[in-house]
């Protein structure tokens, strides 16, 4: 391995540990769900699932799972 990809691993590492860095403007996410697969779009600081419960109640395990997972990446979620 050559010097300068042993630099960008280190590098990699620290941004990893600087979450504080890192802000999500948009996402896809695919849930293997316990019944089916969901698919979770993140856009315009807006979440939209496509399961049923997201639906009617516009938050649902999903997004709240990726709300805990990206802490400190997106905006805090208007309540």
């Amino acid at each position: 391995m050559d010097y300068g990809m042993i630099g960008k691993i280190e590098k990699s590492k620290r941004y990893a540990e600087e979450r504080d860095r890192i802000s999500i403007e948009s996402l896809t996410v695919t849930f293997d769900g316990d019944n089916n697969p969901h698919t979770v779009h993140y856009n315009d600081n807006r979440w939209q699932c496509d399961c049923d419960f997201f639906q009617s109640r516009g938050r649902c395990s999903h997004t709240m799972a990726l709300e805990i997972i990206l802490e400190g990446m997106i905006p805090e979620p208007v309540m």
